[in-house]
């Protein structure tokens, strides 16, 4: 197989500046209203005693299964033994780190004290599946590093591929204790269901898929128009991944419609959620999965065009389902008696409403531009692009 040699971005760099320029100005939007929202108080945000997660948080949880998901790419080459997919599996390591920083650092900002972060990191209540998830991101970016590290010394060579089922198998974990997160809530009847946790696993493979590809394409790299094979691959994951997302989510619904505890919930999401209701079915279903298929199916299907609007059209799809997961299962309230009115002055019987404020949007926006931000400035200095896929654009 030939060498591949490895190299810096090589750019216009007005046009990187320029890109740069607009990601740090989104990047310190975020970290003001941080600021503001922290100082204030979380009241000038649109969440309240009910819906305590808004959409920094829909955005963080999207960068951290992002972040496990964009490894795959490197796991295809080495572990898999998939050669079509080395050269890209630098770059495809340093965006699972960079992705979970961008994630960790809204979710961090958006809980409204983050100066009592090292006591969360040194005091552990190993009953909280919040507590198992600290150890899981900091290890996953110890085995990415160390995975990287292989890859970019010539004598370790022999050992990138222990370390990366390794890696692999770590992304798996963590994935899982995301999904976990929201499915050992037993007090939330949205939640409290183990399937949460493939469904987020197969999330994390749709979406870094599809983010990796928008990623190459907003490079302007020429892995595409130039591999007709490497695109064709990245076509056929995208199907696969993307309908194992809609299945499992299918099959979450169809549970929660057959419990009769749960059923008043399903109706509510799937035709009385009003905002919710219309992300499911527009957002979700329509264009993340439906669209996606029909542009990747048929002859035209691997055109490069059609590959990356599928990409962006199923991340945009992706956001709009993670809303309706992250809101939806909090605004529809608890059942507290079952078969029972329950009314009181804590709202309690009552579905929260919730409008997500600038400030949110500004705090979610400002981590995914530190994400992609700082990707695009390590590459700048060191060789994490193959040579004959950099573009001089």
């Amino acid at each position: 197989m030939k060498r591949i040699t490895y190299i810096t971005l090589a750019h216009n760099c007005r046009l990187y500046w320029m890109w740069m320029a607009g990601f740090a100005a989104l990047i310190l939007n975020g970290l003001y209203f941080a600021w503001y929202m922290e100082h204030h108080g979380h009241w000038v945000t649109g969440m309240n005693n009910q819906i305590v997660w808004g959409l920094p948080h829909v955005f963080a949880i999207f960068l951290i299964v992002t972040a496990s998901g964009v490894l795959n790419v490197a796991s295809l080459s080495s572990v898999f033994g998939k050669p079509a997919y080395k050269a890209w599996a630098r770059l495809s390591g340093l965006l699972a780190i960079t992705l979970l920083a961008g994630g960790l650092v809204a979710l961090v900002l958006d809980l409204g004290r983050p100066d009592r972060l090292i006591i969360a990191m040194t005091h552990y209540n190993f009953k909280s599946i919040f507590a198992w998830n600290i150890f899981l991101y900091t290890g996953f970016v110890l085995v990415v590093l160390v995975y990287l590290w292989m890859m970019f010394e010539p004598g370790m060579a022999k050992k990138v591929t222990p370390v990366g089922r390794a890696a692999f198998v770590w992304r798996i974990v963590l994935t899982t204790g995301t999904g976990s997160i929201f499915g050992v809530i037993i007090a939330r009847q949205a939640y409290d269901t183990v399937i949460l946790a493939p469904l987020f696993i197969a999330m994390s493979l749709s979406f870094g898929a599809a983010f990796f590809v928008v990623y190459l394409f907003a490079l302007r790299q020429s892995a595409f128009t130039g591999d007709a094979e490497l695109l064709g691959k990245f076509r056929n994951l995208l199907i696969h991944f993307i309908c194992a997302v809609f299945l499992i989510t299918l099959i979450f619904h169809i549970t929660k419609a057959w419990d009769v505890a749960t059923r008043d919930f399903e109706r509510f999401i799937l035709l009385d959620g009003g905002l919710l209701t219309v992300l499911l079915w527009a957002g979700f279903v329509a264009l993340g999965v439906l669209v996606p298929l029909l542009l990747l199916s048929g002859t035209g299907g691997a055109s490069p065009n059609r590959v990356l609007l599928s990409s962006a059209l199923h991340i945009a799809g992706g956001l709009a389902h993670l809303y309706v997961i992250i809101i939806g299962g909090q605004a529809y309230p608890s059942v507290l008696f079952p078969n029972k009115e329950v009314s009181s002055s804590f709202h309690d019987g009552v579905i929260a409403g919730y409008s997500p404020t600038f400030a949110e949007l500004s705090l979610g926006l400002g981590g995914l531009s530190l994400a992609i931000a700082a990707s695009l400035l390590v590459i700048r200095i060191l060789p994490f692009l193959p040579e004959n896929r950099a573009s001089s654009d």
